[in-house]
This record gives C-alpha cells, structure tokens and sequence, in this order.
C-alpha cells in the first residue's frame, strides 16, 4: 500500500509488458534443443484427430499476417508448419527431434495479441494505451547475460537482462461525458523502438521513458532517455549528446519536478570492462572463525569472486545527472552504485539510497552494506541518515528483519519530513518481545516522539490520522492502529485486530488519494450535513459464495460502516481500480466521487467503466475484444466439497463448451493446485475468489486442455493445517493427501471425470505436490507432470516457502515431506520439466536432475524436459510451445489412453501404499510446506481435447 503510485508508474508498466519479436534470428545465437532424458517400455495407440476434437467449438481464429510472419523468421515454428497430430505422439523416434508446437487448438490461443496495459494522467484526465506484443523468441533468452550478487544482467545494454517492452503508446483524452477521444499516437521514435519505464510528469504534460533498438548484431542498444509532449504526442531525447546512456540495473530516473529529471546514467569515465585474470591471485576462501551464526536460504546467482565483485560495480555504479527539458544538465553526486532516488513532496530534497563493498559471497545485494543520505535537490548533501554494515545474519524466522534504520521515507502528507523504523529485538523475530519496531518521523531537523509498535506500515492522512499496521506470522494476527502523528497527547488505539487467514472478517483497506504534490494519502470524504470523520474502505468482500467487492463509508471516530457500493454479485465481478475525483485539495465530497471499476463474468473479458455519483451510472472506456473466441462459451462453476477431517474445501471447475455429462459421459480431468498452510481448520475453509471472475489463461494455462476436451479442476484448495504449537508440515503427506482424495471422489461423484484419466499437475511447490501425490496416493491419478520443482528438501536446509525451521530442527519432516526419499514408490508416469537457468530460491535444476536419476534408478515411467536459458517461468515462444507439446503428449498417452498397462489395478495400487506400519507411520507424520521466497505465481490452470471413451 506505501509508495503505491511510485510502484503503479515506475514498475507495474514493466511487469506486464512481454519481449518483442526481432526480425531475424543470429545464426550465432541459434537455439539449443531442449534436454531431453526419458524412461518408458511401452506406447499406446491414440485416437485420430477426427474422433478427439471437442464438439460446439467455435472456428479457430487465424493469426493476422504480421503475426505469423514473425514467427516464421524467429527461429520459431510457423503457422504453416507442420503442426503435430495426435497419431505423430506414437512416433517415440520423433521424442528428441527439436522445438515441437502443440496442436492449433491450443497454439493458436496462445499466439493470440496481448491487450494493452492503462496508465492515467495524474490529473486523471488522459489515459495511456501501452502497446505490446506476444511471447519473445528464444534468442531474447539467449543473448548473454551476467549473474552478479543476485541479479542478471544484460551487458550490453546495462540493464537487467530479459527485460519485456512497450511497441507503442497511444494517448486518450477521457472527454467530459467519461467517453475517450482519438488517439494520439507518441510520434518521432526509431523504427522498432523497444519502450521501457513510462512515467508522467508530475503535471501530467510530459511522458518519459527509455528507448532501445535492435543492432545489426541481433543485439539491443544502450538505454537512451526520450520525452514526449502529452498534447501533440511529439517525442525527442532528453539528452542532446548521444554518449549519454542509462543505467537500468537499478534505479533508472525519476521526476523532481516538472521540468527536470535525475538520471542514473553509464559513467562517462567508466573505461573498459574488466578482464578475467587467466591465473587467480590466490584461492577461493570464506571464513568464520568468529562463529556468527549465518543462516540463509539456497539464494542463486551470487557473487563467487573478486572478478565477479569488480565486474558488479562495473555494471551497477551509475552517475547521476539533473536534467532539465531545455536541455540543461549538470553531475550531481559522485559515481556509486544507487538503488534509489525519492524526491521530496516539495521537490526540495531527494532520498537516495546506495550500496557499497564489502560485499558478499553468501546473499545477494539486498543485503549489501547500504547508505542512505538526504541531499538538497541541486545534489548537496545535507545528511547521512545511515549507513547499514553487511547483513548475512538476518534470522530465517518469518518477521525477522535486518538491523538498523528500515523503511525509511517521506511522509506522503507533508512537504519534507522524513519516518523510518528500527527494531528492538535484534531482528530475530523468535526472540519476540511483544513489540518489536519503533516508528520515528522527523521534519528535517526537528524530532518527534517514537511509536512502538510490529511495524508492517503505514498510511498517511495528515497530523490528526495515520493508520499503522502490525503483524505477527506465528500467530497470524494482524492490527491496524489510528494514530494522530501531530498530537502527542493523543494516545494510538487500535482499529482491527483480527486473524490475517480469516478473509471473511477483512473490513478493506483505506482508499488514497493524489495529493497536488504527487504523493498519495488517505482520502478523507465529506458527507453532506454530517460532521463524521470519513474514509472509503475498499474490500475484496469474501463470503461462503465468493468474492463480492465493496466500498464502505466507514467513521474513523464511531466504527460506523455505510455500504456505499458493491459488486453486481449475480452476474458480474466487478474491482475497484482506483479514485478519479481527487483532481481538488481537501475532503472530497461523497456526492461527487468518480471511481474507475474493472467488470468482467465467465464468459467476457475484464473491461473498465467510470462510475459517478450519486447515480452510480456505469459508462464503459475500453472494448477489448476476447482473447480466445473458441472458448467463449466455456462452463465454470465453483464448486465446495469436504475432506475427511471436516475441513472445507474448494475448487473451479471447467468443462468444455457445449458438454454435457448426462449425454457425453465423463471426460479425462487434469487436477492443476499449489498446497497453502494455515492455523486453523475454520480459515483453510473459507473461500476465496469470486465464481464470475473471467478465466484468464496464460500461456502456460491447464485451462489451454479445455479446448481439447479436458475437464479441468483448477486450485482445488490443498490446505496444510498446524493448530496451536503444531506446525503444519508435520503432517504435511496426511493432509494432502486427504485434500487430493476429497477433490477426486468430488469430480467423479458429479460425473464429470473419468476414475482412470485423472491426471495431476503443478509448477513450483505445485510441482512437489505432485510428485508426492504419486508417492503417496497412486490410486488417485493416472499420470502426473510437475513443473519447476524442489524434490530434495535436504538441498534447501535452512528454511523453504513457508517452513521457517531447520533441517536439523525437524529432520523427520525435511525427510518424509521429500518425495526424492519416496522415488521408489512412485509407479505412475510422470513429466518433469525444467528451465536451467531457474533462479528461485530452491528449486535449482539439479533438483529435477536428481530426482529424475532416482525415479530411472527404481524403474519408474518418467521423462525429463530441460529447456535452455528458461528461468523459474518459461518466457520464449520457442519453449512455451515445446512445453505444451509434451503435457499434450503426456496427457494423450498416459491419460487419455491409459489402461491397465499404465499402472496396477487402482485398487491394489490405494493398498500398496497401505501396507507396512512403517510406511502408515511416514503418513501419519510428514509435513508440508508453502511458497518458495521469491515464487513467480502464475496462472497453472491447464486443459486438452475430448475423445471417445
């Protein structure tokens, strides 16, 4: 919620926006075939193309021809290539022959042009269209990058490598009656302009953003800094020399005021790159001979030498340079490696945070040696506000926190006053001593008196309301506080205090406002006659039927709520995006409020409305059209269901268009989930999500299955439950596979899944889900394909997702949780796939290695997909097509057509896991666990055709 308007325009554009597609494909760069490892003894015969297609499907949309041309001169394959049939999966010759398309059914979703992303003028008067292109080809991926303390980087271009980008911006003024004029094209830019970090003025006149272009090499160009004029959508460069680059490792730029920038720019003065020495100076040592305790999860790309450490600072140290739109500029401040730079509400002073050597072989940059300095606007320094020593030795207790100064920034509501946190426990949250962070706020020179409190953060309103929030993982409760940061007679008192897991009780977060200054604050509304002390609540208003969103007028003084608005619950789910009417000083009247809402059901896509008061009237401002036509129709249903233990438990359920199980008869399922831990049984069973929410798919989606006939089960919930001292990976394998027997017996009571073609799923800790679900459970699932996982948890001894004890702290359950100790039992086929370049904290590839060496060691059904340059997620065209080709191949031979031969009779199967004390004992004991520390979510809902059974 903090900064959350230097987050929603100086990151979020970023996020949502894919590579593009370069023209040409450098034969240098030609892609590797993915690695390919495989164990099976037999093949089974598939039904024709003809006799599997679903039926009721609308026509398939062919790709506009810009589109498909682009994919042929990727190094991708293109549309009028031969795409595979159903009869090529038992061709086993075929297995290793390169880079394979899944069929059109799925491939032509998938290609289908992504819609733009919305930014809004400050004034809330413009909108911005970002335009973007489909999935990146593979020589994106390819092209050569450094890992250093952390973080990759492209060389070439001096930012962080696979970095996605904008094509285009189109400008809509929003007219008096809420309806959008022309576009204005932005103009003036290179041909194949790659756009980067948009941002607006604070006045809302002028865009900035960086801009890259392809070389003759394949290669993309150094960062430049481009302006352009709102009105006109005219653009140029800020700089007038071309020698001036930007440095995008970190921080890149930001507005200080209306008409000038500070830049991190590429040092003029940098030199050459350092060269590797061909003999080291001395061998590789680390030491602690002064027995710190240094405890600290399987971080990846860390810094391994002095070479590395010279050649980060090579690439991060940047020199700031305040740049002015006519075309002034001047050096601010010496070279050195910044993270940050935060103006001051009034422009006058600017936040800047920097890190510094020593640095470290055991955490990434993070947790470097960090200054933070306050320093006038014209680059003067008026202070040192810290200087923070290298932080190995933060504990892996969750709430643990690093020493020092913490979350230090402005105060959204004030011209210059500046508030931080400290802790006073050492930052080791098992020593928890009640409170265990203090709240400090100055105003440049003059102190305040402190706050105690488990800071967690903080809203800003102005000297008579602050809303601060505490929380506790341990015991999941968390609290908001109203305090009065200008009277300190005026004693805090607390607001919530409820349990961070009961969704239910979630009364919605304050609504904020844009200040004239740029900043955001807690809106205060006026009601007319009535002298309450007004705020709007925006909630995501879970109930027993789903999510049905709110905003409440809530009375910071009485408690007193008033439903002001709420989600068309029948039909439609409808969020509410952000405030429109904050254009004016002061309390905003509730009489005159504008909010912009995005609406969307099962069936159409998310589209955004203006609504005013008082009448609330909904007028529409976008018309994108559906992504994926062929599934307009699809069915969905959220469906509720109980595990043996009597906990509650949900899921989706998709079924193809025009199916119907009276007359069609039960269809293959496949069972895509993620587990999640929770402190009681009442919370694990709530529900969350809304039934009218629109079924995004990703490219990656199990809902793609749909169109080939699949039912999918998608996040059917696998809660892992600790009550009271008992933690939840304890019985980890008990719980979940009771979860998963609940889910089962659900699809086939409803008549919708066949008991023999029910296959099971997951990416991440949904990939470890489902190789344990074929360890423990192989009477529930035919087939499996796990995506990205961690198999060994003795590979990741100190703490994983949400297991915050050792190795040695709970041996029994860092064993019995591991399906690599339990490789022997697993009989049932399973997919492994894998990119070899995963960065997430746990699952290194080597994980799938091993544990694909252990599964081929007992004889098991298994095949392992190694994708080149792949991260955590799977970004290139190339790869997303290959990884939908083999979970189309494995759902088609292993579940479609699977028999007997597949595996032994269900039955005997449920008792062979069932029949030594020792192997119940296992059962009855393993533990679970939650999301890896820097887990990519993703949609992982995943779908295939319908044949005759």
């Amino acid at each position: 919620m903090l900064r959350l308007h230097k987050v929603y325009h100086r990151l979020s554009l970023l996020h949502f926006s894919p590579l593009s597609l370069p023209s040409s494909l450098p034969s240098s760069l030609s892609p590797p075939l993915p690695r390919l490892s495989l164990r099976h003894t037999h093949r089974f015969s598939l039904p024709s193309m003809a006799t599997s297609r679903p039926r009721n499907l609308a026509p398939i949309t062919a790709l506009p021809a810009e589109d498909s041309a682009a994919a042929a001169s990727n190094g991708t394959v293109s549309s009028s290539a031969a795409i595979t049939t159903f009869a090529d999966y038992e061709d086993d010759s075929s297995l290793g022959a390169g880079y394979r398309v899944p069929p059109p059914e799925i491939k032509d979703i998938v290609d289908a042009p992504p819609v733009p992303s919305l930014s809004f003028s400050p004034l809330r008067d413009k909108i911005l269209f970002l335009k973007r292109r489909a999935l990146p080809p593979l020589s994106e991926l390819a092209r050569p990058e450094e890992k250093l303390a952390g973080v990759r980087i492209d060389g070439k271009s001096n930012c962080r490598s696979r970095m996605s980008f904008y094509t285009g911006i189109g400008i809509h003024r929003i007219l008096p009656d809420d309806t959008l004029g022309p576009e204005t094209e932005v103009h003036g830019l290179p041909e194949g302009a790659k756009i980067n970090f948009v941002t607006w003025s604070p006045d809302g006149c002028h865009l900035s953003f960086s801009i890259r272009v392809n070389q003759e090499d394949g290669d993309s160009s150094k960062f430049t800094v481009w302006i352009a004029d709102v009105e006109t959508g005219m653009a140029r460069p800020l700089f007038q020399s071309p020698d001036i680059h930007l440095n995008a490792v970190f921080e890149n730029y930001v507005w200080v005021d209306n008409f000038s920038l500070l830049v991190c720019t590429i040092p003029l003065s940098r030199g050459a790159l350092p060269k590797k020495p061909l003999v080291p100076s001395g061998p590789k040592i680390q030491s602690n001979e002064e027995k710190n305790i240094i405890q600290v999860r399987t971080f990846q790309d860390l810094l391994k030498d002095e070479y590395d450490e010279d050649l980060f600072d090579y690439y991060a140290r940047s020199q700031l340079v305040l740049a002015s739109l006519d075309g002034a500029t001047k050096e601010i401040g010496p070279p050195a490696v910044y993270t940050s730079m935060d103006p001051s509400p009034d422009h006058k002073y600017v936040l800047i945070s920097s890190i510094h050597r020593p640095y470290s072989f055991t955490v990434p940059c993070g947790r470097f040696p960090k200054k933070v300095e306050l320093w006038r606007a014209d680059g003067k320094l008026v202070r040192e506000l810290c200087d923070l020593p290298l932080a190995e030795d933060i504990p892996i207790a969750f709430n643990s926190v690093r020493r020092g100064k913490r979350s230090i920034n402005w105060r959204s509501d004030k011209p210059s006053s500046l508030y931080w946190v400290e802790t006073q426990d050492g930052g080791d949250a098992k020593l928890y001593i009640n409170f265990n962070a203090m709240i400090i706020y100055i105003l440049v020179d003059h102190w305040c008196s402190p706050f105690f409190h488990i800071y967690r953060g903080i809203s800003w309103c102005d000297d008579s309301l602050a809303l601060v929030y505490e929380s506790w993982y341990k015991t999941r409760r968390i609290r908001t506080w109203v305090i009065s940061p200008g009277a300190e007679d005026v004693a805090p008192r607390i607001l919530f205090d409820r349990s961070s897991e009961d969704v239910y009780s979630d009364p919605g977060s304050p609504m904020l406002r844009r200040t004239q200054a740029g900043t955001y604050v807690i809106a205060r509304i006026k009601k007319e006659n009535d002298e309450g002390r007004y705020i709007i609540l925006n909630g995501s208003g879970a109930t027993p039927e789903g999510n049905i969103p709110f905003l409440d007028l809530f009375d910071i003084n009485s408690g007193k709520k008033e439903r002001i608005w709420e989600s068309d619950k029948e039909r439609y789910y409808e969020t509410v995006v952000a405030l429109m009417s904050d254009q004016e000083e002061g309390d905003l009247h509730l009489d005159l409020l504008k909010i912009l809402i995005s609406k969307e059901s099962k069936t159409e896509n998310t589209q955004y409305h203006f609504v005013r008061w008082p009448d609330k009237k909904l007028v529409q401002i976008t018309s994108f059209p559906h992504p994926y036509p062929q599934l307009e129709s699809l069915q969905k249903e959220m469906i509720r269901y109980q595990r043996k233990d009597g906990v509650q438990l949900t899921a989706t359920l998709y079924l193809p268009p025009g199916y119907n199980p009276s007359t069609d008869g039960p269809l293959p399922c496949l069972v895509w989930s993620y587990p999640g831990e929770f402190k009681s049984k009442e919370a694990a069973g709530q529900v969350r999500g809304s039934p009218n929410e629109f079924p995004g798919i990703g490219p990656t989606s199990a809902l793609l299955w749909l169109a080939r006939g699949f039912a999918i089960l998608s996040g059917p919930t696998i809660p892992i439950i600790g009550e009271g001292d008992e933690e939840a990976n304890d019985r980890y394998v008990e719980q979940l596979v009771a979860s998963a027997e609940a889910a089962v017996e659900e699809v086939i009571r409803r008549g919708v899944a066949h008991p023999k073609k029910i296959a099971v799923g997951g990416h991440s800790y949904g990939a470890f889900m489902t190789a344990n679900l074929l360890a423990h459970a192989p009477h529930l699932f035919c087939c499996g394909i796990a995506r990205s996982g961690a198999y060994n948890r003795t590979l990741t001894p100190f703490g994983f997702q949400n297991e915050d004890r050792t190795l040695w702290e709970a041996t029994n359950t860092y064993v019995e949780m591991s399906p690599f100790m339990s490789a022997n039992k697993i009989k049932k086929p399973i997919l492994l796939i894998h990119g070899e370049e995963d960065n997430n904290s746990g699952t290194l590839t080597m994980q799938s290695d091993r544990f694909f060496t252990a599964l081929k060691g007992h004889g098991a059904l298994c095949r392992l997909v190694i994708l080149p340059y792949e991260s955590h997620g799977y970004t290139a065209r190339e790869s997303i097509m290959h990884v939908l080709w083999e979970t189309d191949r494995w759902l088609y031979k292993y579940c479609v057509s699977s028999s007997s031969d597949a595996g032994s009779d269900s039955v005997k199967e449920k008792e062979s896991i069932e029949t030594t004390d020792a192997e119940k004992k296992v059962v009855a004991t393993s533990g679970g666990g939650g999301k890896e520390e820097s887990d990519i979510e993703y949609d992982e809902v995943h779908s295939l055709p319908r044949s005759s059974l």
